[in-house]
């Protein structure tokens, strides 16, 4: 069952389904999956497995709910089969909350109380509505200790029947929908006379249909119990929905098309009826929608951010290339470390060329003859304070050389610099030095770099602190893992952040990989991470292909193909006559196999699947590809541009720094991203979302339509 709603809802076949259900119930990653099962999925690719995971998670614990619900009302003798299939066939959890409401235990409401003064009787006979006599003569028979008055009587009647309606399943799922479809969200200011961000919002409606998802968001803030500037309630056609609660619950005793309701209980129902939507009903619609609204407004938000995060983490890494990171700052200095082409740290210092020391001539002094000793090719300069100054600083000194330098964002960078892996890292360093020791290391490779800092601070969302901080880390962890098992780690280098984000490998094994290479020199091969404390063969089996082991003896442990399909490698390489050391070779060709036919025999012949015998003679050609490779390099500059600079009209190259709902920032040089609006993107042309046509990290041409000096803005268009 599950497996054809999964089939249905992911445009897959049911086998497919079947299939990936059962490599997911026998412990296997989603990485590994989506790279070497293939033949078994039919070649899912690791979203589609993604979404097939998440989904799975959600139908069995919606299975999970209907039986427990099904126990329930089972064990209160109200089960009938009809109510059962109504539970069955519920499709949404809330849907089964909906059904499971009458019947689940409650706390003392005003129905309750009423009941327990025994009129639920009188409750029914109102619903009846067949009474020949007025309501308040039944009612004397219902007076006790506890009911004093006839009115005291219909009161708590009414009380019970108000439940009643709120508790209807049908009523409940319509009302939700025409409040949806039909309601409106009004915000207000609590204090119209205080000044803020939110002045927009302080007179302000939107259906609740359209509103668009970043507007939730900023005004979810705005009324939050930090910012307590913003009220907002959702106004649902009250008028429309008690008419049609009226309908439903008076009995029409005509025999025409004329409507006749009983004289003595039709006030009393109408009564109820209002009270259930005003007191039960429209409150907790209210609530379900906020939620849903927020939700929604929450996981497009958290897409937007994780596409962010994973350009960036993607980004072409800069290879063998000695950098300087150059940490800027004014009254401390601007802290320097000199980083080699594989990352390691060959000096670090610090100067003071900005205020209030100025020592703008012993700066240049030092930094020259850190280029001449260290052969430098690059210098990142962060972004953050004195930014701007230490840039003009550097074009100086590097004016008439080869040496460029490039602007490099380094938000997170203090967060890592004070963090323990930072300190396990650099014991020695200060924090200064391990955030200049960062910023190097970010342009010679964001992946290996940014793995060690919390998504969150690395400044490529929108709202994220306004988020359910739970979905948010499980997706951005999913958009690690996803980067991290795409490109690879190379096992004698990689850091315990970077290899706990390896299929299978937790923070535990990674520290054992990483002290196991301390303590013997490093790997010689794939086979040795078997020796790792607490790596078994079903964790080998998951990661060892993620794992490539430069300089290995057995040349095929630099590359993707998997341990398990060395031997099918290795007949093949025979097969054509290599050998192992032939392994991207320029002569090492494939050729004689053009068509699928030719390499379905030859699958045959090796006993391996044709999908994974396509992989491993690609890996063959171009053993080890970098998959970052076909990514923009990052821009490197020899100039400084100052915001003052700018002209209307003027056509930049630029590099896009953030994608939100509404446009995208782009970095043109200036310390101060512009932004190109959605309707600048692509002419003549609706875009749905920014993300559709632009990425973190691309390179843009874009043409300068606004700049505001003062408040430090610039409007930037992409059609030039």
């Amino acid at each position: 069952m599950i497996a054809e709603i999964l089939s249905k809802e992911l445009n897959i076949q049911t086998w497919q389904s079947n299939a990936t259900i059962d490599l997911i119930d026998q412990g296997n990653t989603i990485p590994f999956i989506a790279r070497y099962r293939k033949e078994v999925t039919g070649s899912l690719d690791d979203e589609i497995l993604r979404k097939f995971n998440d989904r799975l998670h959600y139908l069995r614990n919606l299975e999970e709910k209907k039986k427990q619900v099904i126990e329930s009302i089972y064990e209160q003798g109200k089960l009938t089969d009809e109510l059962k299939d109504k539970i069955l066939n519920a499709d949404t959890l809330v849907l089964v909350d909906d059904i499971y409401r009458p019947f689940k235990p409650k706390k003392r409401t005003r129905a309750t109380i009423a009941k327990e003064k025994g009129l639920e009787p009188l409750a029914d006979i109102i619903l009846l509505q067949n009474t020949k006599i007025p309501v308040e003569e039944i009612a004397h028979d219902f007076l006790s200790d506890d009911v004093e008055t006839v009115e005291d009587a219909i009161s708590g009647a009414q009380d019970i029947i108000a439940e009643i309606i709120a508790d209807n399943a049908d009523f409940r799922r319509l009302i939700r929908k025409i409040t949806f479809d039909e309601g409106e969200l009004l915000v207000s200011a609590r204090d119209k006379e205080l000044s803020s961000e939110y002045e927009m919002y302080y007179e302000y409606s939107e259906s609740v249909s359209k509103i668009p998802n970043h507007r939730v968001l900023a005004i979810n803030r705005g009324s939050s119990d930090k910012e307590k500037i913003l009220k907002l309630k959702i106004s649902a056609p009250i008028e429309e929905i008690i008419e049609y609660l009226n309908r439903k619950m008076l009995i029409d005793h005509s025999d025409d098309f004329k409507c006749e309701y009983n004289l003595f209980t039709k006030d009393i129902i109408e009564t109820s009826v209002l009270d259930a939507y005003k007191r039960l009903i429209a409150p907790a619609i209210e609530r379900e929608i906020k939620k849903y609204l927020t939700e929604k407004a929450e996981d497009s938000s958290i897409k937007v951010f994780s596409k962010n995060l994973e350009q960036l983490l993607m980004q072409a890494p800069i290879v063998g290339k000695t950098v300087l990171g150059w940490d800027p700052a004014f009254r401390t200095g601007c802290k320097l470390s000199v980083v080699n082409e594989v990352g390691k740290v060959l000096d670090t210092k610090v100067v003071f060329p900005t205020e209030p020391q100025n020592k703008v001539q012993e700066t240049k002094k030092i930094v020259k003859e850190l280029i001449y000793k260290y052969n430098i090719d690059i210098i990142a300069i962060g972004n953050g304070t004195a930014s701007r100054e230490s840039e003009q600083i550097v074009a100086d000194i590097i004016a008439g050389s080869d040496v460029k330098y490039a602007i490099v964002n380094e938000a997170g960078a203090s967060v890592y610099s004070a963090s323990k892996i930072a300190t396990e890292e650099f014991p020695d360093f200060d924090t200064g030095q391990r955030s200049a020791t960062s910023i190097a290391r970010r342009l010679q490779d964001p992946l290996a770099e940014l793995v060690k800092i919390d998504p969150k601070s690395i400044g490529v969302g929108q709202y994220q602190h306004d988020m359910n901080n739970t979905k948010l880390n499980d997706s951005l962890k999913t958009v690690v893992e996803k980067s991290v098992n795409n490109v690879g780690v190379d096992l004698n280098t990689a850091s315990v952040p970077l290899l706990s984000y390896v299929a299978g490998i937790s923070k535990g094994v990674a520290k054992n990989i990483v002290l196991y290479r301390d303590d013997n020199n490093g790997f010689i091969n794939r086979k040795e991470l078997l020796k790792v404390s607490k790596l078994g063969p079903k964790t080998f089996e998951q990661c060892a292909g993620f794992m490539k082991v430069i300089g290995s003896d057995n040349p095929l442990d630099m590359t993707t193909v998997h341990p398990e399909s060395y031997d099918a490698t290795l007949a093949l390489l025979k097969k054509l006559e290599y050998n192992l050391e032939d392994i991207g070779k320029i002569n090492l060709k494939f050729d004689d196999f053009k068509g699928d036919l030719d390499l379905e025999e030859l699958s045959k012949t090796l006993n391996i699947g044709v999908i994974t015998l396509r992989d491993i003679i690609t890996e063959l050609k171009k053993p080890g590809r970098d998959p970052r490779d076909e990514m923009p390099q990052p821009v490197l500059r020899t100039d400084t541009l100052e915001i003052e600079d700018l002209e209307e009209g003027m056509v930049l190259e630029g590099v896009v720094r953030n994608v939100i709902d509404f446009g995208a920032f782009v970095d043109i040089g200036v310390h101060q991203d512009g932004l190109v609006h959605i309707s600048q993107l692509v002419e003549n042309k609706f875009v749905r979302h920014p993300l559709d046509v632009v990425s973190v990290g691309d390179i843009v041409e874009v043409k300068i339509l606004e700049v505001d000096i003062q408040r430090r803005r610039i409007q930037l268009s992409m059609i030039i």
